[in-house]
């Protein structure tokens, strides 16, 4: 599987940005490690998920173009799979919660993806999904649990690595698994001693109390602030690779997550998501025992207007 995430980074050249490293002094002093930043907030439509939606719809055949593509998401691979698609010329639709944040519904509209809202109480957006494809043809580009999505998501750790060099601790927000799988899969081959530890809202703990058992468990749309992170459980091609190659699992609380998307406004200047800001709302919370060198996956910045103001009057 390594191999796999260094030939998507080949098909990624020209296509991703190579997004930046950041650090902070104020952050190394108070944590008593050196940290490092993997700004995917910086990614083109602004998470990570450009990484996987293009991998996956660059390797569809001439056919499967034709005939278009359908998924699921809350929002950044919504924005991703639409923005690939118009890059692509692949017709793209889109079966989005209504409780989507505005900004994310906006951007995948404006990238001409064909949107289909759903009331996630009531319905389940893979059925929905798979009807549609059923229906039309279409090709399932699923939020995370892909091969070729995980190779794409993992060519985030595999760019930080080739940035900073070994690390001994790297912290990715886990939603479906697929940024932590394929995150975890290229420490695992770039920099073999290091930990990957997975971190997840308590609110939504299912990939959590899924790697304590060893038994896939669920969640139904968790009330978190961490919107990417509402996925009711891993995958079938996740889930296995997050007991093989993931060192651990934590959680933080809906207050940590907060701080930490504080934290990084004021001090960092940047903008994160809270389910980008779940690293280091770990690390500032101490739900992790931080060691040496340490990598964060800052995994989105697609916030809205409100949700930020509510987050920084907190």
């Amino acid at each position: 599987m390594f191999q796999e995430i260094k030939a998507a980074q080949e098909r990624l050249k020209g296509h991703a940005h190579v997004t930046p490293v950041m650090t902070s002094a104020a952050l190394n002093r108070l944590t008593g490690v050196q940290v490092y930043f993997k700004c995917e907030n910086f990614q083109k439509i602004g998470a990570f998920k450009f990484r996987g939606a293009f991998n996956s719809l660059s390797r569809l055949s001439k056919e499967q173009r034709r005939r278009g593509v359908v998924t699921f998401s809350s929002g950044n691979h919504a924005q991703a799979v639409a923005l690939v698609g118009r890059m692509l010329d692949v017709q793209t639709t889109v079966v989005m919660p209504n409780d989507a944040p505005a900004i994310k519904l906006a951007a995948t509209r404006a990238y001409g993806a064909t949107v289909i809202q759903y009331d996630p109480a009531t319905a389940s957006r893979e059925e929905l999904a798979r009807n549609l494809q059923e229906e039309h043809g279409y090709t399932m580009i699923p939020p995370f649990d892909h091969p070729d999505i995980v190779a794409g998501q993992g060519t985030a750790a595999l760019e930080l690595f080739e940035q900073v060099g070994d690390l001994d601790m790297l912290l990715v927000p886990c939603g479906g698994g697929g940024l932590l799988s394929g995150c975890a899969i290229a420490a695992s081959g770039m920099s073999p001693g290091c930990r990957t530890i997975g971190i997840e809202p308590a609110l939504g703990d299912d990939a959590t109390r899924s790697f304590r058992t060893k038994t896939l468990q669920r969640v139904v749309n968790p009330p978190t602030i961490a919107d990417g992170t509402r996925t009711p459980s891993l995958g079938r091609v996740t889930f296995p690779l997050v007991l093989a190659y993931v060192s651990d699992m934590a959680t933080v609380s809906e207050q940590a997550i907060i701080e930490a998307v504080q934290f990084l406004f004021y001090r960092l200047k940047l903008v994160v998501e809270p389910s980008g800001a779940l690293g280091l709302a770990a690390l500032l919370s101490k739900a992790v025992v931080p060691q040496g060198r340490l990598g964060i996956i800052l995994s989105g910045g697609n916030i809205d207007a409100a949700t930020m103001t509510t987050i920084l009057n907190s």
